[in-house]
């Protein structure tokens, strides 16, 4: 093990959950100081589960990362929907992430199905940037009722840099004890092709209009890596002819804008320069289609 001899250590995996676009990858990036999780203003951007490690005084975090909690009849959504599940049965903690603004209706939704695997939790309010003081109180009042049912609640805010120290001070009282479970120097146990393939999506969600997103994927063929340059060979999967046509853009203005906005991302992630070859290729009916699924990697 990492820390063999220490016997005062602890390690375990935190959840972390909530409805779509509830803010779980800003949160997570702010949390490790790097940006690893996929971020979007769009709802369920993130699609497989990710581990995320940190490290607090003597534990170690390792935060899995979820597609948000969503009911679609979309074979791509089920599996996110499973993904979120085994999350949250495999972990010794669960991490609840509520919008201020929310009503209590998806925090209702969650306790129902963590019913059966009876996790512990706590409650997270994020999103308090754009409301006032006041509004904080009552949100922490409404879920008095289910005080009970939580190990605690906590106000959070990136912005304001605001519940990171008392965030993790508590999740690690519920960590079992345990030696560090990976290297400490690590930031989470993805691979460099999943994170560059990431970063590529994200793109796609920032560049592009609403549908293109939710029904494209990526997959990275090659990666040839020196000391200073990757050189990355990639393509983004689409379901329609006129998917593509949007994504490549008048006179290839759209899949440069993408490539761009990917490369600084994947540049600024590994600190070296990056040399990104992206094409685009229809595959239809590939959400719908469990050989498909299996093919991408969300279905094993």
């Amino acid at each position: 093990m990492f820390n063999k001899g220490k016997k005062d250590t602890k390690a375990g995996f935190v959840a972390v959950v909530g409805r779509p676009n509830a803010g779980k990858s800003t949160l997570l990036n702010y949390l490790v100081g790097e940006k690893l999780a996929m971020v979007s203003k769009k709802a369920q951007a993130t699609r497989k589960r990710m581990n995320i490690i940190v490290m607090h005084e003597n534990a170690q975090i390792i935060f899995v990362d979820t597609p948000g909690i969503h009911e679609k009849e979309r074979l791509l959504n089920k599996f996110m929907l499973d993904e979120a599940l085994k999350a949250m049965g495999d972990a010794d903690l669960i991490v609840f992430l509520a919008p201020v603004t929310d009503k209590l209706t998806e925090y209702e939704k969650f306790l129902s199905l963590n019913e059966s695997k009876n996790t512990k939790h706590i409650v997270v309010l994020t999103k308090m940037d754009h409301v006032k003081q006041g509004d904080i109180l009552k949100k922490l009042g409404e879920y008095q009722k289910y005080q009970d049912r939580f190990e605690a609640i906590i106000p959070f805010s990136v912005n304001k840099k605001v519940g990171r120290k008392q965030l993790l001070d508590e999740i690690v009282k519920y960590l079992p004890q345990s030696p560090f479970l990976y290297d400490t120097e690590i930031l989470t146990t993805e691979n460099i092709r999943d994170i560059y393939k990431e970063l590529i999506r994200e793109s796609i969600f920032e560049n592009l209009s609403d549908e293109i997103p939710y029904e494209s994927d990526v997959t990275i063929e090659k990666i040839e890596e020196d000391d200073t340059m990757d050189r990355v060979y990639a393509t983004i999967v689409v379901e329609k002819e006129t998917q593509k046509g949007m994504i490549v853009g008048q006179k290839g203005s759209g899949i440069k804008r993408v490539g761009k906005l990917a490369r600084e991302q994947m540049e600024f992630f590994s600190g070296k320069r990056i040399f990104l070859d992206l094409h685009v290729a229809v595959k239809k009916g590939w959400s719908k289609n469990r050989e498909s699924l299996e093919e991408f990697g969300y279905i094993s």
